[in-house]
């Protein structure tokens, strides 16, 4: 019987350490994502920064440059006046 109760003893002593040790692991775990999710976050607001960049210079060179930019762009402002005037139509009825 004693030896059951040293056995059981023993064996709850090192639950108790594992369960510690997971809890450490799980703080720095913890800690690691949200590490990784700032940078993350640091990255998509760079993606959109450059983004922005890339179609501001599309759009300046689309001034001096190729056709079918012009195209493209030419194509954005008609869509761009046809939803400007359904706008001013549905705010008019």
């Amino acid at each position: 019987m004693f030896e059951i109760v040293n056995g059981l003893e023993t064996k709850i002593s090192k639950l108790i350490k594992r369960q510690a040790e997971l809890q450490e692991e799980n703080l720095k775990l913890a800690q690691q994502n949200r590490d990784l999710q700032q940078v993350m976050a640091k990255r998509q607001h760079r993606i959109e920064d450059l983004e922005n960049k890339y179609e501001s210079l599309r759009v300046a060179r689309t001034m001096v440059g190729s056709k079918e930019d012009k195209h493209i762009t030419k194509l954005k402002i008609n869509a761009l006046i046809r939803e400007i005037d359904k706008c001013i139509v549905e705010l008019s009825d």
